[in-house]
């Protein structure tokens, strides 16, 4: 959710920490504020809006100091406005905390520090944490980094903080649990972030502080302990990240950056793991769990929004390859039931920052039942990524825009090439369609490429519908999940109302809805199911929707009736989705820039939901 940015070495730190926030702002955009530390005294400034708002507050202002801190937010306690954004103080000022996350037990802390005088003038959580170590130092009179370990054995909730202290204007403390937060070590110089945009033009060596880990920053030295004042060793972890990969380079937009690098994206997510001329696949994270994976007696997915759709897709992948049976489970309603979940059970969690709070919850929970877990995630060295048994990186490569693109494809690559290394493996796939498939997987890189230039047609279609109060998106198949996906992409970032559907369930409710103004979308590529979608097609024409197909390079059936024809490459209908999604995502882009929105941060939304 919100965006964490912190500095303290030789250089300025207000240039430093204001850029990262520039690149931390997809992640929360309701706020934004800054504290620097100059001559010993603690100076703060905050905007309710966007980066670019703060900036404009911060002119003229004193804006000296090596060691700062900065916040992005996303509101929960509280509404966005200035009072309530961050960094917080406690009563004296001279303590200030920027936090991502929410501390539960807020509320009883908050009537206890009242009933000793603290006055609060917040609505926010976060501000009650300030307080708290704030009366901890001063009755214990401690150091910050004391108070800050005492305050955290006490409180209940996820949190990443940083803190800084006017009577210590040469140290920062930070702490993280169940929120992620980076330190960045550089010559002379650290940093900390939520994640490692903001880093990466200075240094490529970072530390991924693990939960109830502190880290003490002071007199340019790094030491990390635990909650329980037990002093570690880090982890120093080299960034195999480039800073263009973080930059627009030349698109309006990083969704459309995005959407356009899926052919590279899933080139290198097959790279090294794939090649079908020799007959070879392997994901390499997975090898010591493997025959857990390859005999289970069923799969459990877990995951949340896009990487729920994946996960659909992956269901139809291992139950038609593997024949293992499959559930989906949204992570946020798998968590707060009571599943059945037998030891061994072998459970796959899809995320792309690897910091979903519901799928880490979901895999704990999972874990503490004696499943086998495997993580399929993007981001190296997240939390996910270590909590998990095994799994595989999907080697996207950062994805600024909230609405994920090459995320969901890098998925289902990696998804696709686990269900056919399991099948290989469990021999339920004969040989030759199994090379079959490598070769046609193998080509997805091209077809994605190809698909890529339907975009003018894309635009034109979008123009024309940019103005329609709902869709409709239906598929069967393997094109199930896509029309979900494309329904979500297309309310996240444009407003409209839409809504995805398995094709055969339109009778059963969403007929009722469709008329000359409503606009359909058909994902209707050859498949066993194509003669079927045809008919559905019909009688959406007969009740004079407006059909929008997508459909098989070469398919002279659908023309014949529908109003708008997006022809995409062929291949196995297994493999359709990395295809076929593209048009949607490409549909969502152009109707949302029409229509004036904020394509990259979409109102009320963020890219990793790091809360609950």
């Amino acid at each position: 959710m919100c965006g964490i940015v912190a500095y303290i070495g030789h250089r300025e730190a207000y240039p430093v920490v204001l850029k990262g926030l520039k690149r931390l702002e997809y992640r929360g955009y309701d706020s934004a504020g800054i504290a620097l530390m100059h001559e010993g005294n603690l100076n703060i400034y905050k905007q309710q809006g966007k980066v670019s708002e703060l900036e404009q507050v911060t002119q003229g202002q004193n804006l000296q100091g090596g060691i700062g801190m900065g916040h992005t937010r996303w509101a929960t306690h509280g509404a966005p406005n200035n009072v309530n954004a961050h960094p917080h103080t406690g009563s004296n000022g001279k303590l200030a905390i920027i936090h991502n996350g929410i501390i539960e037990n807020y509320s009883s802390l908050k009537v206890e520090l009242a009933r000793k005088g603290h006055q609060f003038k917040s609505e926010t959580d976060t501000e009650v944490l300030i307080h708290f170590i704030e009366d901890i130092q001063t009755h214990e009179k401690c150091s910050l980094e004391e108070a800050v370990r005492l305050a955290l054995t006490q409180v209940v909730g996820a949190y990443a903080i940083v803190v800084m202290d006017e009577k210590d204007p040469s140290t920062l403390v930070a702490a993280r649990k169940g929120s992620p937060l980076v330190v960045g070590i550089g010559k002379g110089e650290y940093f900390l972030a939520s994640d490692a945009t903001p880093i990466i033009e200075y240094t490529n060596e970072v530390v991924y502080l693990n939960d109830f880990e502190i880290a003490v920053i002071r007199n340019n030295t790094l030491q990390i302990k635990n909650t329980q004042d037990e002093v570690s060793n880090p982890y120093i972890q080299v960034l195999d990240m480039e800073l263009e990969a973080i930059e627009k380079g030349g698109f309006d937009h990083f969704m459309l950056k995005e959407i356009f690098e899926q052919p590279r994206s899933i080139a290198d997510c097959l790279r090294g793991r794939l090649k079908a001329d020799e007959g070879y696949l392997k994901l390499g994270g997975i090898r010591e769990y493997a025959n857990r994976l390859e005999n289970a007696d069923r799969i459990i997915i877990v995951a949340c929004g896009t990487s729920w759709h994946a996960g659909m897709v992956a269901e139809y992948l291992f139950e038609e390859f593997c024949r293992i049976p499959v559930e989906v489970e949204y992570a946020s309603e798998f968590r707060y039931r009571n599943p059945v979940i037998k030891e061994g059970d072998v459970v796959i969690a899809i995320s792309q920052s690897g910091e979903t709070a519901d799928t880490m919850a979901a895999i704990e929970l999972a874990k503490s039942k004696g499943a086998i877990i495997f993580g399929v995630c993007n981001v190296v060295g997240s939390s996910i990524s270590r909590i998990t048994h095994e799994g595989a990186y999907t080697h996207a490569g950062p994805e600024i825009g909230v609405a994920s693109t090459k995320a969901f494809t890098a998925q289902l690559t990696v998804l696709a090439m686990m269900a056919l290394q399991v099948a290989f493996k469990r021999g339920t796939l004969p040989l030759t369609q199994y090379n079959q498939m490598l070769i046609e997987l193998e080509t997805i890189p091209s077809k994605v490429e190809k698909a890529l230039q339907l975009n003018d047609q894309v635009k034109y279609i979008s123009e024309l519908f940019k103005d329609a109060r709902n869709f409709l998106y239906l598929g069967r198949g393997y094109n199930f999940p896509v029309a979900l996906e494309g329904a979500l992409k297309l309310k996240e970032i444009s407003y409209i109302h839409a809504e995805g559907y398995p094709a055969a369930e339109m009778k059963h409710g969403p007929i009722a809805l469709i008329d000359e103004e409503m606009p359909v979308v058909f994902i209707a590529t050859r498949d066993k199911s194509y003669e079927k979608i045809v008919s559905n097609i019909q009688e959406v024409r007969a009740r004079k929707g407006r059909v929008i197909a997508i459909v098989t390079e070469g398919d002279t059936v659908i023309p014949e009736m529908a109003e708008f024809v997006i022809e995409v490459p062929a291949t196995h209908e297994a493999l359709m989705p990395l295809v076929s999604v593209i048009p949607l995502q490409l549909l969502s882009y152009h109707i949302a820039v029409m229509r004036g929105c904020n394509v990259d941060q979409p109102r009320n939304l963020a890219k990793s939901v790091t809360v609950e």
